[in-house]
């Protein structure tokens, strides 16, 4: 087994309904699971929601303060049009606009939200990687 991969990404949350609804919002199905944690399918790896101060205790680290938005979850689209489809949708959902899609420095395409928790999101076009009908990517090998 690689060493490089990721099973589960897990965001501590506030308000786990409310996280809910957003993200059903944006189109996640939830799966069938316990009480206090919503987890959702991807690609070979799944996505969980947790209450905040739960997933401090089961880190082993109660009473501490969790902060968010120190890394980017990001999700790739075939193009601009996707990306600025999905940006609306994100913040008609009750996301926070952070950045609004822009041509960037490295010849995409790109913008940032914040989820109701401040979790970030990046929805960005690579016009050098290939995104797959099943939203996976294909990054070609160097030359």
């Amino acid at each position: 087994m690689t060493a490089q991969r990721v099973s589960l990404i897990t965001l501590g949350v506030a308000d786990l309904d409310r996280s809910k609804a957003f993200y059903a919002a944006n189109g996640w199905q939830p799966l069938p699971g316990p009480d206090g944690v919503v987890f959702y399918r991807m690609q070979g790896m799944a996505l969980g929601l947790f209450g905040i101060d739960a997933l401090a205790e089961d880190q082993g680290r109660r009473g501490e303060t969790l902060g968010t938005g120190a890394m980017t979850l990001a999700q790739n689209f075939p193009d601009r049009a996707a990306v600025d489809a999905a940006f609306s949708r994100a913040l008609a959902a009750g996301g926070t606009e952070l950045k609004r899609p822009e041509p960037v420095f490295w010849g995409g395409y790109s913008g940032y939200y914040a989820d109701p928790d401040g979790h970030v999101w990046e929805l960005a076009h690579n016009p050098f990687w290939t995104v797959n009908d099943d939203g996976s990517l294909t990054i070609p090998d160097p030359e």
